[in-house]
């Protein structure tokens, strides 16, 4: 009798094991789309102000984001059939993918969190470098593409302030026209009305570029961490479970 009740007690647990991690798949699933969707909005999202950074951390973050993210969309069907199938090796496979993907995370979550310490420091460095040295030069198409959109949307002008055009190697040529600064440091941009940098014109008190982009990039480094923290620990239970049911099938005699 003693025996019986063990065998259904075991039962029992193993049932609940294997609807925990169907459950637990369903929602890794689920997170994985959203850490892949992260990684695509980072990059996408006014991504091209990458050309404007030093180093390539940023984007590396997200692009591992969005592998860590197809990762876990695969992971996730897989763990559905290695608990419909009952095989420890299966099991073993997919608790061998969680932590792969664990590891992955990890790596693009240092990074984020060392390029999170250097962000102010880099664009101080080299956005106003970039600005003045390369706006509106030959063979700088996209950074000054970039210049202009940044400039516009977050109603700025110049890396600092604005008199940091008067540095600029665009600025100080003959093709500015007497420009004072670009046309996109103007509120309303019509031709040639960077020629005029009274503070109704041109966004002169709103602050410089580089506090703001340096905000952009620390918030998008921060949903980063907390969707990776979110999935990691998602993945600590998933391990958990996988374990314990590699366990229960081990044990169970049929």
């Amino acid at each position: 009798m003693g025996s019986l009740y063990k065998d259904e007690q075991g039962d029992w647990i193993t049932v609940c094991l294997k609807y925990l991690l169907f459950v637990f798949n369903f929602l890794f699933w689920m997170g994985g789309g959203v850490v892949m969707g992260v990684g695509i909005w980072t990059l996408v999202d006014k991504g091209e102000y990458l050309s404007l950074l030093a180093s390539s951390t940023f984007a590396v973050s997200a692009y591992i984001l969005i592998l860590a993210g197809g990762l876990v969309m695969v992971t996730g069907f897989l763990g559905c059939c290695a608990v419909i199938r009952e095989q420890r090796s299966c099991l073993s496979t997919y608790f061998s993918c969680l932590l792969l993907i664990f590891l992955i995370e990890l790596v693009a979550g240092v990074l984020a969190y060392v390029y999170y310490q250097a962000l102010s420091e880099e664009l101080k460095q080299h956005l106003s470098k970039t600005m003045t040295e390369n706006y509106a030069q030959p063979g700088k198409e996209s950074i000054t593409q970039s210049v202009d959109r940044l400039q516009q949307d977050f109603k700025c002008c110049g890396s600092n302030n604005s008199f940091d055009w008067m540095h600029s190697v665009y600025i100080m040529s003959p093709e500015a026209e007497k420009r004072l600064v670009p046309d996109s440091c103007c509120k309303t941009i019509t031709p040639q009305c960077g020629k005029r940098d009274h503070p109704s014109n041109i966004y002169k008190v709103e602050g410089g570029c580089i506090t703001k982009l340096e905000q952009f990039l620390a918030d998008h480094l921060l949903i980063i961490g907390a969707v990776g923290i979110g999935v990691a620990c998602l993945q600590i239970c998933g391990m958990v479970f996988t374990c314990c049911l590699h366990r229960r099938i081990k044990l169970d005699p049929y």
